[in-house]
């Protein structure tokens, strides 16, 4: 059955989006769902909107757009949340609105039609490009090493941030690095579930894996593991089904924690 599955040129590359996937959104959405941070990533993923109206607007890559305006909004909200200029959640709703309303307004100015936007807002790993998976295969190799060479003090930063100040002078800085991470997964995740849903991809697989386990670094191991499972049997259902391949992955991903749910509370009566 998977045989055909390696025919196409797309369908490989779709396959492997699934795979860099996984990977990066089961690390940057384990560090956010343990930080509480999921309305800070829901303001980086529709304020990054902006960035690719601009782009359409502009003649330059939606993916280039996206993820400057969307490391540039996570920065601000950052910034202005440590400086207490604005309660985080208040600078999260503009932020989040304004990227919004930036990119409808930039794209309807944007002259002739603009075919590819309907993939941004829900999704088309279909049509996902070398480029963004050579940028996701990037991104997952960072992550990687990032996580493993400083866990202690992501780990730190992630539940304790007054404790991890006593361990490290440096963790103002590593916030700014994680929320970067955290923006550019985002991003190069939109292609797969777009604006709409790929929120959703960051926090569902870590909530599957905290079913299973308190421990951080085997939340990470089976969010990963969890999201592979669950994209790809989303990616293989709308194929053959002939129906939405965002809104199916996601859908998949629900019934996975479902199922997850029934076999742990099972387990523990």
């Amino acid at each position: 059955m998977f045989a055909s599955f390696f025919e196409y040129d797309f369908l490989f590359k779709s396959l492997l989006a699934v795979l860099f996937g996984s990977i990066t959104a089961g690390i940057a959405g384990s560090y956010i769902v343990a930080k509480k941070m999921v309305f800070l990533s829901g303001g980086i993923t529709h304020s990054s909107f902006g960035g690719i109206g601009i782009a359409y607007f502009i003649g330059m890559s939606p993916v280039l757009g996206a993820a400057c305006f969307g490391v540039a909004s996570a920065l601000g909200i950052q910034y202005m949340a440590s400086k207490q200029k604005v309660s985080e959640d208040s600078a999260i709703g503009f932020l989040w609105a304004f990227g919004m309303a930036l990119g409808i307004i930039f794209v309807y100015l944007t002259p002739g039609y603009t075919p590819d936007l309907m993939s941004y807002l829900f999704g088309s790993i279909l049509t996902i490009h070398n480029t963004d998976l050579i940028a996701l295969a990037i991104l997952a190799l960072i992550l990687l090493f990032f996580f493993m060479r400083y866990y202690r003090l992501i780990l730190y930063v992630a539940f304790d941030e007054g404790y991890a100040r006593t361990f490290s002078s440096r963790v103002d800085l590593f916030k700014y690095l994680l929320i970067i991470l955290v923006s550019l997964v985002i991003v190069l995740n939109i292609r797969i579930a777009g604006v709409v849903l790929v929120l959703s991809l960051l926090t569902i697989p870590p909530n599957i894996a905290l079913l299973f386990t308190g421990n951080f670094a085997k939340m990470i191991i089976i969010s990963i593991i969890a999201g592979f499972i669950g994209m790809l049997s989303g990616f293989v259902a709308s194929w053959y089904l002939n129906i939405p391949t965002g809104a199916t992955i996601i859908f998949t991903l629900v019934l996975l924690w479902v199922i997850s749910r029934i076999v742990t509370r099972r387990r523990w009566e």
